[in-house]
C-alpha cells in the first residue's frame, strides 16, 4: 500500500464536481471565496470553543463529524470559486493557510478535555498538524505546487477524529491502552506526511 498516495484528499475531484453548481449560485449572489473561507474558520473556532468548554456534555461531540464535513465542503468551495470564477487574491492565499491551521487546532482541541485522553498527546497532534500544513504550503515557496501528500492530511484527520467523536459522543468507552495508541498512531502518520510532503516538493522542483 502506497502511504504517500493513500489519502482521502484523492477523492477531492469527485467532490468538486458536486459542488460546482453551488459555487456558481454563490457567485451569482455576490459571495466571495474569502467570505467562505472566513465563515468556515469562524464555524470551526466556535465549535471548538463550545466543545472544549468545561461542563459541556460529551454527547455534543456528535456534532463534530458534521462540522468536519461542512468544513471540508467549504474549503473545497472557496478554492473552486477562486480558481474558476477569478476570485484569487493574495489575501485569500493567506486566509486559506491560516484558517486551515486555526480550524484544525480548534476542532482537535476538545479531545484534550476528555479525561481519559492525555492532553499532551492532543497538543502534540495539533503541533504536528500545523507543521504538516506549513510544509505543504512551502512547496509553493520553493517553486513547486502546494503539497497535499498523505497519509494523514487534513481530510484524513477529519475522518479519524470524526470516528473518535462519534464513539465518545455515543457514550462508548475506549480501553486506556487504545486511548494512548490512537493519538500516538496519528502523530506518527502526520510525521510521515511531513516527510512525504518534503520529499514530494523536492522531487517536483528538481524535475522543473
Amino acid at each position: 500500500m502506497d502511504l504517500q498516495a493513500a489519502s482521502v484528499y484523492s477523492l477531492k475531484p469527485r467532490f468538486l464536481r458536486m459542488l460546482r453548481p453551488f459555487a456558481r449560485w454563490l457567485v451569482s449572489q455576490a459571495a466571495t471565496a474569502n467570505a467562505v473561507t472566513l465563515f468556515a474558520g469562524a464555524l470551526c473556532v466556535g465549535t471548538g470553543v463550545l466543545l472544549a468548554w468545561q461542563g459541556t456534555p460529551r454527547g455534543w461531540f456528535l456534532i463534530l463529524p458534521f462540522v468536519f464535513f461542512v468544513r471540508m465542503g467549504l474549503n473545497a468551495l472557496d478554492g473552486l470559486m477562486a480558481r474558476e470564477f477569478h476570485q484569487q487574491t493574495r489575501l485569500g492565499a493567506y486566509l486559506n493557510e491560516l484558517a486551515d491551521v486555526v480550524s484544525d487546532a480548534f476542532l482537535i482541541l476538545p479531545f484534550a478535555r476528555v479525561p481519559e485522553i492525555n492532553p499532551a498527546w492532543i497538543a502534540g497532534v495539533i503541533v504536528l498538524a500545523t507543521i504538516s500544513e506549513m510544509t505543504g504550503a512551502l512547496g509553493v515557496a520553493i517553486g513547486g505546487s502546494r503539497r497535499y501528500d498523505g497519509p494523514m492530511g487534513k481530510s484524513d484527520r477529519a475522518v479519524v477524529f470524526s470516528v473518535l467523536a462519534v464513539w465518545l459522543g455515543a457514550g462508548k468507552t475506549i480501553p486506556p491502552r487504545a486511548l494512548t495508541m490512537i493519538p500516538c498512531a496519528i502523530s506518527i502518520l502526520i510525521a510521515l506526511t511531513i516527510c512525504n510532503r518534503v520529499r514530494g516538493g523536492l522531487a517536483e522542483t528538481h524535475s522543473l
